[in-house]
């Protein structure tokens, strides 16, 4: 087994973070979760399961994620969520894997997003492409509050996959839409985009069409409508989030 620690940034993730923690256990010798304080068993949880347990008021997605390595003892992270595992055909790879190849200083692997039992592929879903295998000693996360990202130009891209359970139900979906919008408007407050009323309109119907027309949603059946309405909803409350956000720093301001 490789010298890779794996880490997993959790808030209320009961349902998943066990076979989360067996799944990496297959490719880590050392295993880091990172809760945001968390209310249900998370932590009890990932501590039998034998990882190291570590508690962080939530800092973002990216500077989570960065902080989570910083507890680690190996140079190379394998990042997951909790909502994610390994498919076989990764493992494979990782077993096979020279990490002293310094041509290369991250690895990306292809997403499986899975809607309950059925792997979405359509409107772009897949393949999804996802750097999480990573040397913290030239790269990390950006600190982006939202879809963080691992930059780098020395990227070897994988064909294998990291499977993830998108949502098992609408409410669900519905529920981490409205967490992961809060978190990009956020970002975009950061960022210095001003309020517009009618951007979360002209966005979120572009959104629809970038989905149904140029990524093929309109001719993949139902799965391709649900990704496009869904996505659309979530550009909707992201920019109608960031006018509620403006609207709280004028009202302070006063």
């Amino acid at each position: 087994m490789h010298q890779i620690t794996g880490t997993i940034i959790t808030l209320n993730a009961e349902k998943y973070i066990l076979r989360a923690i067996k799944s990496l256990s297959k490719i880590c010798d050392e295993i880091i979760v990172l809760d945001s304080e968390s209310t249900d068993s998370t932590r009890d949880i990932a501590s039998s399961a034998g990882a190291k347990v570590f508690i962080q008021p939530f800092l973002g997605d990216g500077g989570q994620k960065k902080e989570a390595s910083k507890f680690s003892k190996n140079d190379w992270i394998f990042s997951l969520d909790a909502d994610e595992y390994l498919d076989s055909d990764l493992i494979d790879f990782m077993n096979k894997i020279n990490l002293d190849d310094k041509s290369f200083d991250s690895y990306s692997f292809r997403r499986k997003n899975f809607c309950g039992e059925e792997w979405i592929k359509a409107a772009g879903f897949y393949p999804d492409s996802v750097t999480r295998l990573y040397n913290k000693n030239f790269v990390n996360y950006d600190t982006r509050a939202d879809h963080a990202a691992v930059n780098s130009t020395k990227t070897y891209k994988t064909k294998v996959h990291i499977i993830h359970n998108t949502y098992s139900s609408m409410e669900e979906w519905v529920s981490k839409m409205n967490f992961r919008s809060s978190m990009s408007a956020q970002q975009l407050f950061k960022d210095g985009k001003m309020p517009s009323v009618l951007r979360p309109i002209i966005r979120s119907l572009f959104a629809l069409f970038k989905k149904l027309f140029i990524k093929g949603g309109l001719f993949q059946g139902s799965n391709g409508f649900r990704v496009a309405l869904t996505t659309m909803f979530n550009t909707y409350l992201k920019y109608t989030k960031l006018n509620e956000l403006h609207k709280k720093k004028d009202s302070s301001d006063k």
